[in-house]
């Protein structure tokens, strides 16, 4: 029997897994860091928690994760013509002894059996809405390309800087990266606009990582995407994370399995909501590894981490892919 890390590693590369990767079974996701400690991010439930950016974030009950409160007072950058004046960006360079914890947590990590991916979010895109606000952040591409060019840059730089910190000390196999660029039905800005804007900042990012040892970059948007599968080939992306139905998951594994592989196919919202059903999550479950096949294809639910909003959610899926494998291999 493979190891988990090993099955994953037969699934992208069109080898001969002996089971379904099993959501996120592969990876060791690493939570924190020095800068981390200093970053509040709401619990489920918190509401108006303020972070190293100057946002405003909440997490109201029964949503799947935390967003950032937009009312005028709480927008971080009131003025993208003098974005300087309003983001302070947060330190990330930290004594040693301050990694010591997370470094203790890495080298706990069987790394024959799954990948060492530390979390980061958001990613360029959210983080320049975070700061401005979704409707300003977009039509600023528009109206002052210059400026959200210049605040793209500060922002990449940043990730660089923290990337750093990342491969210093705790040596990654993987990285577990958050950015959503669109909604169900269409990305949030016209991929011409992406490749302008994005693509670049993503080729430097997800290109350090590469080059300081990072073997695989899982990147997560629940979101329509398609359009820009070939920029994510492009920028180094291993595994789209989060990848929804409405993207015709297995003509993209068609068209693009080899260079790319799909981890999702289960729209987290069809299974994870009151009163869910073991029925309910074994349909979507066949039906998944039924349309996506065994290669460059990943069962689980779109959501970005091994959780689930409503108690038993993940679980109950994790052991009806468990039965998928028994059936199709």
């Amino acid at each position: 029997m493979l190891t988990k890390r090993q099955n994953l590693l037969e699934t992208i590369h069109g080898g001969h897994p002996d089971r379904f990767v099993n959501q996120y079974e592969a990876f060791n996701i690493l939570l924190g860091s020095p800068f981390g400690n200093r970053n509040p991010n709401p619990k489920y439930g918190e509401m108006n928690v303020v972070n190293a950016w100057g946002v405003t974030k909440s997490f109201p009950v029964g949503t799947p994760g935390a967003f950032p409160v937009h009312t005028p007072d709480k927008i971080v950058i009131k003025d993208i013509e003098n974005w300087r004046e309003y983001v302070k960006v947060p330190r990330v360079v930290y004594d040693a002894q301050e990694w010591e914890p997370f470094i203790a947590k890495a080298e706990a990590v069987d790394r024959k059996e799954q990948f060492l991916a530390p979390f980061f979010a958001p990613g360029v895109f959210e983080q320049c809405h975070y700061l401005m606000e979704i409707q300003n952040c977009l039509m600023a591409f528009y109206e002052y390309p210059d400026e959200m060019h210049e605040l793209v840059d500060c922002i990449t730089q940043f990730e660089l800087d923290y990337a750093a910190e990342l491969c210093k000390y705790i040596k990654p196999d993987a990285i577990f990266h958050h950015d959503d660029w669109g909604s169900q039905q269409s990305t949030f800005i016209s991929p011409d606009m992406f490749r302008e804007f994005f693509k670049p900042a993503y080729e430097k990012i997800y290109g350090y990582y590469k080059s300081h040892g990072v073997e695989l970059v899982i990147h997560h948007s629940d979101s329509y995407a398609a359009t820009l599968v070939p920029d994510m080939i492009d920028m180094g992306i291993d595994i789209w994370q989060g990848v929804m139905t409405t993207n015709n998951i297995p003509e993209l594994i068609k068209k693009y399995g080899g260079k790319i592989s799909f981890m999702g196919g289960i729209d987290s919202a069809t299974i994870d909501y009151e009163g869910w059903t073991p029925e309910v999550v074994a349909k979507q479950v066949d039906r998944a590894c039924a349309e996506c096949g065994k290669l460059y294809f990943i069962p689980g639910a779109s959501q970005g981490l091994p959780m689930s909003t409503f108690p038993g959610v993940y679980e109950e899926t994790t052991r009806q892919i468990d039965l998928a494998s028994k059936r199709y291999f």
